[in-house]
């Protein structure tokens, strides 16, 4: 009896053996997306300066949109390193945000007190632009195509590698 409950046990512990050492070897910042391929969805609103606005529409530049929040601490590592890709790839790339769940005047003082690196932010009070995308929480970046095509989603921080290679995607 206790010689067959072996080959119950072996296997399973095979099994949980591979998960965890696949697990070990995924990348906990990348989260698929539903959205990866498909164009990136139209959402109107209003921005910080309450001006009406529409996001999705694309100028025929590759497009970065960044969900942020001045309550997000990670947000304000990562905020360096968009500051230093807006200097280095203004040009080529437009930059816009969505303000997460964010009160106007805090996410108005944040980017005057640290810099300022997009070209406008979509202010998402209720949250309704972060169902639509399917945002888990803050930061999270959308690299979408000059197409429209969102070609990657990153749930974590930017770094400057990061930053770069979906800049590279984008362009592919």
């Amino acid at each position: 009896m206790m010689r067959n409950i072996w080959w119950v046990i072996i296997p399973v512990l095979i099994l949980l053996f591979g998960l965890l050492a696949y697990g070990l070897t995924s990348n906990p910042k990348h989260i698929p997306s539903p959205l990866i391929g498909k164009v990136f969805p139209t959402l109107q609103g209003k921005d910080l300066n309450g001006n009406d606005v529409t996001l999705g529409v694309v100028d025929g530049k590759p497009t970065i949109v960044n969900v942020w929040a001045s309550w997000c601490g990670a947000c304000r590592s990562e905020h360096k390193v968009l500051l230093r890709g807006a200097r280095r790839y203004g040009d080529s790339i437009s930059l816009v945000a969505i303000n997460y769940k964010d009160e106007l005047v805090n996410a108005r003082r944040w980017l005057r007190s640290l810099g300022d690196p997009y070209q406008w932010s979509f202010h998402d009070l209720s949250g309704r632009a972060g169902i639509e995308l399917g945002v888990y929480g803050v930061p999270e970046t959308f690299f979408v195509n000059k197409q429209g095509i969102i070609v990657e989603k990153i749930s974590a921080p930017l770094t400057d590698k990061m930053l770069a290679d979906g800049i590279a995607l984008m362009n592919e």
